[in-house]
């Protein structure tokens, strides 16, 4: 019989701490290659001054190790633990809390999370973590930080769609979501939409489809049809870089749907500024 393979919490912790860092200070490439050919087609020039000042500030955090945004967000964590792995030591959970509370004390990132969201008393540390765990093949720990800051994720929604609204319905509370944010999530945006699954569940795939930094087309055709039209007709609205018009919007929606019951068609808008960041290690 094979052992499992053992990972320390201190190797979690460890990773979890330079994660927060990495996510908080350099662009994905990802989102830097769209923030790069917005500014290359922009033809109104306060759009194009407001987009070279994004990727200007990206450059200069990425150079000087620091935040790319003063909100450096709630830290969300993804962990994709391989079944052959044990974790020895502390648990998993504590082991990312004491990784979050290193890294953003470590890297002077700004704490911004309260212990009761009524009483409203800062933990100090931005600690704890969202934590979501998926238990996958293999002997492998594959963890990934994504901060999320507050302007662009009070923008985001979720609605009960029924079937009957179908399609249409979909596109409307997507479109409609986007025009109600304006300028508030500090455009240009991009997206995560969730369709299907249940109340709790839809809200995670559209988490999911923020995070996921694919380049290319979504492997099913009807889904990639849709998340350009959608993007094109977010773009049409005009809202612009940082609101003041101009061709550029959202950089980007992505779609990510799950079975649901017959009776129901729920939709989530995870919505995302232009830093929407994350950074994976695999231990």
């Amino acid at each position: 019989m094979e052992l499992p393979r053992i990972i320390s919490s201190e190797q979690i912790t460890d990773s979890i701490a330079r994660l927060c860092i990495e996510s908080c200070t350099v662009l994905p490439s990802p989102v830097a290659t769209l923030l790069r050919d917005a500014d290359a087609i922009e033809p109104f020039e306060p759009a194009r001054d407001v987009l070279s000042l994004i990727r200007k500030n990206a450059a200069i955090a990425a150079e000087g190790r620091v935040p790319i945004c003063q909100d450096t967000g709630m830290a969300v964590v993804f962990a994709e633990v391989g079944q052959d792995v044990r974790i020895t030591g502390d648990t998993l959970e504590n082991a990312v809390n004491a990784g979050v509370a290193r890294g953003y004390t470590d890297g002077y990132l700004r704490k911004s999370i309260v212990r009761d969201p009524l009483r409203r008393e800062n933990t100090g540390d931005n600690t704890p973590a969202v934590l979501h765990v998926r238990l996958v093949p293999g002997d492998r720990l594959t963890l990934t930080v994504s901060p999320k800051g507050f302007g662009s994720e009070n923008m985001s929604r979720l609605a009960m769609l029924t079937p009957a609204d179908g399609l249409a319905g979909v596109k409307h509370f997507v479109l409609e979501t986007v025009r109600l944010a304006g300028a508030n999530p500090c455009p240009p945006i991009m997206l995560g939409v969730g369709i299907g699954g249940t109340f709790e569940h839809v809200a995670l795939l559209a988490k999911e489809a923020l995070v996921d930094m694919r380049e290319g087309a979504h492997p099913d055709p009807f889904y990639d049809a849709l998340e350009r039209e959608l993007l094109a007709d977010i773009n049409a609205l005009g809202i612009g870089p940082q609101g003041f018009g101009g061709l550029t919007t959202a950089l980007s929606v992505r779609i990510k749907a799950a079975p649901t019951h017959i009776a129901g068609l729920p939709v989530a808008v995870n919505v995302g500024c232009h830093v929407t960041r994350h950074a994976s290690e695999t231990i």
